[in-house]
Order: C-alpha cells, then sequence, then structure tokens
C-alpha cells in the first residue's frame, strides 16, 4: 500500500502542470467535452433511434445538465466558462485578462471536437445503419446535426443571425446576474445549477429554429470533426455557409447582453454600492476628526 502511494504520488509530481493559465484551459477542455458529449449523445440518441429513446425535451434537458456537469467539474479551476461567448463578455467587463481569451477558445473548441469524437465512436454502428453505409450532411438520413447546428427549413440566415443574438445575449444577461455579486446572489456553490437551468430554458424556448447553439466552440469544434471524420467539407457549405452564424453572432449577443445588462441593472447596483461606500468612509473621516477636536479640547 505504501509503495502504491509513492508511485502515485511520484507520477502526480511528473504530470503536474504549474503552468496556471494552462491548467485553466485544460480546465475548460474537459468542462467543453463533458457538455458536448452529454448533450449530443443526447441528439444522437433522439435521431438514431428515429425517437424511440428521445424527444425534444429530454435533448433540452441533456444539455441544462451537461452545462451543469461541466461547471461543477471545471470550475473551481478556469470559472467554468465552457462558451468562448462568455469568456468574451468578462473580457470585455475587464473581469478577465484578454490573453485568457484566444487561448479558452482554442481548448473550449479542442474539448467540444473531442466529446464530438467520443458520441461518433459510441454510435458508430448506429450512424453508419441509419445513413445505409452513408454519413449525410443535409437531406433525408442526415446526421451531421448530431453534433453541430443547421438551420431549419424555413430558417432564413438574416433571421438565423437574430436567433442567435438573441439566444447568446439572454444567456449572458442571465449569467452575469447570477454571478453579479451587487444583485441577489445565487448561494454558493448553486451557481452551476442555475446557469444549467438558464441553458435547459433557452433551448425549450429558442431551440427550434437551429438549435439553440449560442456556443461558437460547441458548434465549431463537433463541425471540424464531422468534416474529417466522413461528413466532408459539405459541413461548412451546407445551407450557404451556414457555419459562419453560430460561430461569429454569440459575439454579437454577448455585446448585446452586455450592454442590456450593465445600462439596465448592473451600473446603477455598482453605482449604489460605490455611493454608500463613499458615504461611509465620509462619516469615518467625520469621526476620526470629531475624536481629535475632543482629545485636543481635552
Amino acid at each position: 500500500m505504501g509503495k502504491q502511494k509513492d508511485i502515485l504520488e511520484k507520477l502526480a509530481g511528473i504530470f503536474q502542470i504549474r503552468h496556471v493559465l494552462l491548467r485553466q484551459a485544460l480546465a475548460e477542455c474537459l468542462g467543453t467535452l463533458i457538455l458536448v458529449m452529454f448533450g449530443c449523445g443526447a441528439v444522437a440518441q433522439l435521431v438514431l433511434s428515429r425517437g424511440s429513446h428521445g424527444t425534444f425535451l429530454s435533448v433540452n434537458f441533456a444539455f441544462g445538465f451537461a452545462a451543469t456537469l461541466g461547471i461543477l467539474v471545471s470550475g473551481q479551476v478556469s470559472g467554468g466558462h465552457l462558451n468562448p461567448a462568455v469568456t468574451f463578455t468578462l473580457c470585455l467587463l475587464g473581469r478577465e485578462p484578454w490573453r485568457k481569451f484566444p487561448l479558452f477558445f482554442f481548448f473550449q473548441t479542442l474539448g467540444a471536437f473531442l466529446g464530438a469524437a467520443i458520441v461518433f465512436g459510441m454510435y458508430s454502428d448506429a450512424l453508419w445503419d441509419f445513413g445505409k453505409g452513408e454519413l449525410i450532411v443535409v437531406g433525408k438520413n442526415a446526421t451531421a446535426g448530431i453534433f453541430a447546428t443547421y438551420p431549419s427549413k424555413h430558417l432564413t440566415l438574416l433571421n438565423g443571425v437574430f436567433d442567435q443574438i438573441i439566444g447568446t445575449a439572454a444567456l449572458i444577461v442571465c449569467i452575469l446576474a447570477i454571478v453579479d455579486p451587487h444583485n441577489n446572489p445565487v448561494p454558493r456553490g448553486l451557481e452551476a445549477f442555475t446557469v444549467g437551468f438558464v441553458v435547459l430554458v433557452i433551448g425549450l424556448s429558442m431551440g427550434f429554429n437551429s438549435g439553440y447553439a449560442v456556443n461558437p466552440a460547441r458548434d465549431l469544434g463537433p463541425r471540424i470533426f464531422t468534416a474529417l471524420a466522413g461528413w466532408g467539407g459539405e459541413v461548412f457549405t451546407a445551407n450557404t455557409y451556414w457555419f459562419f452564424v453560430p460561430i461569429c453572432a454569440p459575439f454579437l449577443g454577448a455585446v448585446v447582453g452586455v450592454l442590456m445588462y450593465q445600462l439596465m441593472i448592473g451600473r446603477h447596483l455598482e453605482g449604489e454600492v460605490q455611493e454608500k461606500q463613499k458615504e461611509e468612509e465620509e462619516e469615518e473621516e467625520r469621526f476620526k476628526l470629531s475624536n481629535m477636536t475632543t482629545n485636543e479640547d481635552a
């Protein structure tokens, strides 16, 4: 037992990463992997079973709980962003340094790529059977939509951009409210569950048009994987180069969400707190001056 403990400690010492930023990036990678693995796994069950092993509701619950689990796994190390739009938001607000953004974006995308690879490996036989020996991007027996988002037939490119902007803005507004110490704070430890609930609500109310990616990494990583795994370059050209929408529009939505929250709630709460602190400091200063005067008179 002692030797085993010594070996484990030596291995831990060898593989321990001391660079804090790299540790945070790896945590984001694992958290996003969990998000995509469970979320896309639920989509795979629904599609490949032709509805016998899942529903639209079950997929949304899977993504909501997957977000919760991903944040619980990575949150203590990196904050559990799991989404470049969230990282971008925190950088905009000055709560994270900008050097984190490209690194987190890369590792979040890598995690999503690996999560898609796990789902593919788990359901590879079912995928080939469903497509009758083909991996189809759009149309009858299409399976690329298991991994990345594609628009419904009715959706135009412009409406798709608006869809992603609104969905991401809603996500960002709710997350900012959850983490705002000046607002009604969520009890410590329940932040991950609350964010998962937000993802669930967005899916239930905004998932019809294109599957509510609202996360560039969650869409880009699996899309790259499907291009390499056999679906080909059509995953990027399908539906008039739709892939640009879930990658670019969420960042616009993040800006909209920040402006909405800060202008309507955040700045006002911060102002009240600053005014209160200023009044307390002035009161403390007056108290000190009063004591000094009393001592001199004495």
